[in-house]
């Protein structure tokens, strides 16, 4: 009899890992990063994703968002998601930001010069935008990359540590585009913040030595991480 988590992906409700593994080929072996990981999230819902230095939490990330593959388990993508926020390996980096912008705005059909104001006024990069990315500070590069996801309206958003980007204005305005705004959307959320973990978070995924538990009890699981 199929499950409630494979009956919400048939109608496109969630986002589900089933038994995810993730191993990579060393000068010394194999490493395994991540072991047998398996959780959901669902349309509105927030889930934090919790360990030390190492856990494999940047890797998870990049397994949801498809920027990598599972050695070994599936991944159920039943609701729209954007790539990891703030993540810049997506750019043809020869390309300028705004024939980047152009390319992304064509692949997920939206207005091209709609847009284009909008990455431009929310990244704040100005005429950078007319040199080619390869030239652009890792700053730039992340800040270009937060305005794009912003510009498309996903389901569930992936977010890796992305409030660092910037000075501290513009810290503020990219935690209100994505915290406030868009409170109704699901989020996969990286971070150290503990404060915005218990404002915008109902669950919290824990990571350690590649294995992970889900607790719905949020203060729980961050007494438990913070004991790791």
């Amino acid at each position: 009899m199929p499950t409630r988590e494979s009956d919400d992906y048939v109608r496109g409700k969630s986002i589900a890992l089933r038994d995810v593994t993730k191993s990579y080929h060393t000068p010394t072996g194999t490493k395994s990063v991540l072991k047998g990981i398996s959780f959901e999230v669902g349309k509105g819902e927030k889930i934090a994703v919790l360990g030390r230095n190492g856990a494999g939490k940047s890797t998870l990330v990049k397994l949801i968002g498809g920027v990598e593959n599972p050695t070994s388990g599936v991944i159920y993508r039943g609701i729209t998601m954007s790539w990891p926020i703030a993540f810049s390996g997506g750019f043809e980096a020869a390309m300028t930001g705004l024939d980047n912008i152009r390319f992304i705005a064509r692949l997920y059909n939206r207005p091209i010069k709609e847009t284009i104001e909008e990455v431009d006024d929310f990244a704040e990069l100005g005429k950078q935008l007319l040199l080619p990315v390869k030239a652009y500070s890792s700053g730039m590069r992340a800040r270009l990359a937060f305005a794009l996801t912003l510009s498309i309206d996903f389901d569930c958003y992936l977010v890796d540590e992305v409030i660092s980007v910037g000075d501290q204005r513009f810290q503020r305005k990219s935690h209100d585009a994505l915290f406030v705004k868009r409170r109704d959307s699901a989020m996969i959320l990286v971070s150290h913040d503990m404060s915005i973990i218990r404002a915008y978070c109902d669950k919290a995924l824990v990571l350690k030595d590649g294995h992970g538990k889900v607790f719905q009890d949020l203060e729980l699981a961050l007494d438990i991480y913070s004991g790791l």
